[in-house]
């Protein structure tokens, strides 16, 4: 299991569609025994999301970001 803040560059681009299903599964399921352990999925799937967007478009509703305006 892919953990933060071990993650590197070369983590973040070995990572593939099964992992980030599997990552995205256990944050739908919200089935963690405390909250930090759902953070550390977030944290990583949000890592993957800046690295590779195309493998965490379906899972973006998870990251809960939203468009803004700074103007």
């Amino acid at each position: 299991m892919l953990t933060m803040p071990h993650l590197t560059e070369e983590d973040l681009a070995a990572i593939d569609a099964d992992e980030v299903a599997q990552l995205a599964g256990r944050l739908e399921r919200d089935d963690y025994a405390n909250p930090f352990e759902a953070l550390k999925d977030w944290h990583v799937l949000r890592a993957v999301a800046f690295h590779n967007t195309e493998l965490v478009e379906p899972y973006l509703y998870l990251l809960d970001i939203e468009e803004f305006d700074e103007a």
